[in-house]
């Protein structure tokens, strides 16, 4: 491997250590290296806080180093005040003279800004290392900024024989076919996606919180779908502990802090006006947890991006059939469930 490749996927790995904390921001790792050796690194945390080449630098011990080093970053250095200054300014201000960069920023805001400001205060400056690695990274900021819309995750569990639920049911809440510890992992899920998505049958037969209380992580904004107002007041997903968009054709509702009511035709259009409403509240990704209609018309309008799918260990013989989902897939074991993964390339 070559040594530029070496260091852009240290990089990588720090960044991914932001996985869910950073919206509305990339993940982006960053190192510092002179002599052949790293002597600083770092990763963009949280909006607001430092980004990643500020960290790497703050983390150097003798900063005239700095002036004879090469820094790494896996995304274009921003040249625009945001939140923070722009991390072009620091990376002068040091004089550091070797720039490499793993990919070019999307977010027209940069879009190759950065590296022309660096270039022209005589930095020399590497771009495209491991570039296919440094977008797939940050695969949700690049659809949002080249798509105009989210990185939609479809999620669901099938019994073996194929049923996704009962027909029938005797107490408002789920029934499991997967077991605690796939579980669990869709809870991590929840923690690395901007929001969750469910439709009215899902809140009114299961009452979900669509929360990651088994595990540590920021709750998800939820999007539900209410056509005509059917979901009761008392369901958890009006709970207002959490941000709330319910996408309705019901007009003048009073929306709160937390639960807010967005007007949608519930046409043929409907999968692309719930990216588009998604897109403006600048949600950049979606695990989407519906039932099956939910499930079947954001496959059937190819708008989705990856799709897992848990095989559990249980029969139901009858009840509502899973979507319907072909194509190329990959397989994992979660104790004793199957875990089908798709990737959609269109």
């Amino acid at each position: 491997m070559k040594i530029h490749e070496i260091y852009i996927k240290r990089c990588i790995q720090l960044a991914k250590n932001g996985l869910g904390t950073t919206y509305p921001n990339p993940m982006v790792g960053s190192v510092i290296v002179y002599d052949n050796k790293i002597i600083g690194e770092g990763w963009h945390k949280k909006s607001g806080e430092p980004h990643a080449e500020v960290n790497a630098i703050n983390s150097v011990k003798d900063k005239s180093l700095l002036a004879k080093a090469t820094i790494y970053v896996s995304l274009e250095p921003c040249s625009h005040f945001g939140k923070t200054p722009p991390c072009c300014d620091l990376i002068i201000k040091h004089k550091i003279p070797n720039v490499v960069v793993g990919t070019i920023d999307p977010n027209s805001k940069v879009g190759g800004n950065g590296i022309k400001r660096l270039v022209e205060n005589g930095a020399d400056v590497i771009v495209g290392i491991l570039e296919k690695e440094c977008a797939e990274l940050n695969k949700r900021f690049f659809t949002f900024h080249n798509k105009n819309r989210p990185y939609i995750i479809l999620k669901w569990a099938e019994s073996l024989d194929g049923f996704i639920a009962p027909l029938t049911k005797e107490k408002r809440e789920p029934v499991w076919i997967s077991n605690e510890f796939s579980r669990q992992l869709v809870h991590k899920w929840r923690s690395e996606e901007q929001a969750i998505l469910v439709g009215t049958n899902t809140v009114l037969d299961d009452n979900p919180k669509l929360d990651v209380r088994d595990w540590l992580g920021e709750n998800p904004v939820r999007i539900v779908l209410d056509r005509t107002g059917k979901i009761p007041s008392n369901s958890f997903i009006k709970d207002k502990n959490t941000k709330t968009i319910i996408i309705t054709e019901q007009e003048n509702l009073t929306d709160s802090e937390h639960l807010i009511y967005e007007n949608a035709i519930f046409d043929i259009q409907l999968t692309k006006t719930i990216a588009h409403i998604s897109y403006k509240y600048g949600i950049q990704s979606i695990l989407i947890e519906g039932g099956k209609q939910t499930l079947q018309s954001f496959i059937d309008d190819n708008l989705w991006d990856e799709a897992r799918v848990f095989i559990g260990k249980i029969y139901l013989k009858s009840g509502i059939m899973s979507p319907h989902l072909n194509g190329e897939f990959q397989t994992k074991n979660i104790k004793d469930d199957k875990l089908k993964l798709y990737f959609n390339h269109d």
